[in-house]
């Protein structure tokens, strides 16, 4: 059975001097690029459980504005994270799906760098540098259906708590200091000759920052990922479709509605499974067509092992 687990990734946190918004400082919720083949399967009831490592790497020297041309401000942004996640699946049933839950702990080296222009002056420049803890994700809920045996479903809901470091007066931090709660829905199918086709989508609704009483708007995400299986291996074309879909909220944008910020991603990514072994996932993509935030290029590798 094809699995998937859950990871934190890249966070970017950056600073827009510009009337635009997209989430609180140009930040997602959660990481994108989290699942490729196998997103519709969970894994099987273990004695002890799931346990995954997933490393990320999120480069970008490129900020868009809302008609999604390039901003006159000079940023760059270097994030690698480390998630170490845990998924214990039963033989308990929920509405006639396998019950589990599980867990990640995130962990960001984070760099920054920002000058605001104006008319060709820089007004503003500031720089951070920080390794610290990103906010715990919690699943205490994940159901897994089988309704043929070259199809998976599952469904989850995740609480991302503010656990990470935050500090409002720096430029970037791993911490979001809120509270987020995500609706995931996840299928994959297999066809006879091997050709997998797989989905997911998950909302992202936030709660409030009560240090500066601003509230992101819901975030919504599809991720997909088409390939053939050779063998152990299946070869193929990941990404993801990234969409704000409803206006932030605060103090600072007065009666100015928030942008949304959006993006996509493409890129080669390829699997590995064979029974016995841990299962390893990696990934290479391009983000295009952003606005109001940054696109750069998202390259990750997740492994995992039941036990």
């Amino acid at each position: 059975m094809k699995y998937t687990f859950v990871a934190l990734s890249a966070c970017l946190g950056l600073f827009a001097a510009t009337s635009a918004h997209a989430t609180e400082n140009g930040s997602p919720t959660t990481a994108m690029g989290t699942y490729t083949f196998g997103s519709g399967f969970l894994p099987p009831a273990t004695p002890t459980g799931t346990f995954g490592l997933r490393t990320a790497y999120y480069t970008t020297d490129d900020l868009r504005l809302n008609n999604g041309d390039r901003s006159d401000n000079d940023l760059s942004i270097d994030v690698f994270s480390v998630g170490v996640a845990y998924i214990r699946m039963t033989d308990q049933t929920l509405f006639g799906g396998r019950y589990g839950f599980g867990g990640v702990m995130p962990f960001f080296k984070m760099d920054a760098d920002l000058d605001v222009n104006i008319n060709g002056t820089t007004v503003f420049s500031d720089d951070a540098s920080v390794f610290r803890q990103a906010d715990l994700q919690l699943l205490p809920l994940m159901l897994a259906w089988n309704p043929a045996p070259n199809m998976g479903i599952t469904a989850q809901f995740q609480i991302q708590a503010p656990t990470g470091d935050y500090d409002e007066d720096r430029l970037i931090s791993p911490g979001l200091n809120h509270w987020a709660f995500s609706p995931i829905l996840g299928i994959s199918y297999i066809t006879a000759s091997g050709l997998e086709l797989s989905t997911l989508s998950q909302f992202d609704i936030n709660t409030e920052n009560p240090d500066t009483h601003y509230r992101s708007g819901t975030e919504y995400r599809n991720e997909f990922a088409i390939g053939q299986h050779i063998e152990s291996y299946t070869v193929g074309l990941g990404g993801y479709y990234y969409h704000q879909i409803t206006d932030d909220k605060g103090d600072s944008l007065g009666s100015q509605d928030g942008n949304r910020a959006r993006v996509w991603a493409l890129g080669p990514a390829v699997s590995f499974f064979k029974p016995g072994l841990p299962s390893v996932w990696f990934h290479a993509y391009k983000e295009f067509g952003a606005r109001n935030r940054t696109q750069g290029y998202n390259i990750a590798m997740r492994i995992a092992q039941s036990f």
